[in-house]
């Protein structure tokens, strides 16, 4: 489960990366459950549009942590979101909260340089290291997500976002992070050729983009201090 990454701060890692304009403001490095961060996707295409037009795409801003649309109020979402910024893609399509997201085809990638995972290994009770997990060329990340959207009384619409998952208990990396006793969990780290076809494949075919992201292509380096996340050498 991942409750912590760092979002894009550099305005051309979007448009290298993932070919949309960057936000007029970076918003925060650190993003938790709850913060404003933003997700990418597709602008449907004109009804006359050519099959094979490249698919166009778009950052919105959003938070960090599912509000489904069914919500009754502002403060059941409040509740409800920071246990929804992860969505195990094993139950995305039929767990309550994701289910209407994942059916209605509301596919999202969440640009982030990199996510935290805790090391509960040899350390002492409640003190896990925390470990910053990268790509080992250093590029950005376009993990697979879930977005929704809510309106309130006032009738402005409430966009969120959640990120998906997939089990790592036999990951080379991953399944060295988390409780002991737990299963692991990893996000899902699409390859860039995957990006437009996530965004854009037929409900029938999106868990076949659920796959762990290549051990070999991972960094993990523990932090020494939550408040400033400064890597302590490679682990």
């Amino acid at each position: 489960m991942t409750t912590h990454y760092e979002s894009l701060q550099l305005a051309p890692a979007y448009r290298d990366s993932f070919n949309v304009e960057p936000p007029a403001t970076n918003g925060e490095r650190h993003m938790w459950p709850r913060k404003p961060g933003f997700c990418i996707r597709a602008i449907p295409r004109a009804a006359d549009a050519a099959a094979d037009a490249p698919v166009l795409r778009e950052l919105l801003p959003a938070q960090w942590g599912l509000v489904p649309h069914w919500v009754k109020s502002a403060s059941d979402g409040k509740l409800r979101a920071p246990k929804l910024v992860n969505a195990r893609s094993e139950t995305a399509s039929t767990t309550q909260n994701f289910r209407d997201a994942w059916l209605q085809g509301q596919r999202c990638i969440v640009p982030m340089q990199a996510f935290y995972a805790d090391d509960w290994r040899g350390a002492p009770k409640g003190k896990a290291v925390p470990t910053r997990i990268s790509r080992v060329d250093g590029k950005p990340m376009g993990v697979a997500g879930l977005w929704a959207s809510w309106t309130g009384p006032d009738g402005v619409p409430f966009l969120s976002y959640t990120l998906l998952t997939i089990n790592a208990n036999n990951h080379a990396l991953m399944r060295r992070y988390g409780p002991e006793g737990n299963d692991r969990h990893m996000p899902v780290i699409l390859n860039e050729g995957a990006v437009d076809a996530w965004l854009t494949v037929r409900i029938e075919k999106a868990k076949e983009f659920m796959r762990q992201y290549p051990a070999n292509w991972l960094a993990a380096n523990p932090v020494e201090d939550k408040a400033d996340k400064v890597p302590q050498g490679l682990f």
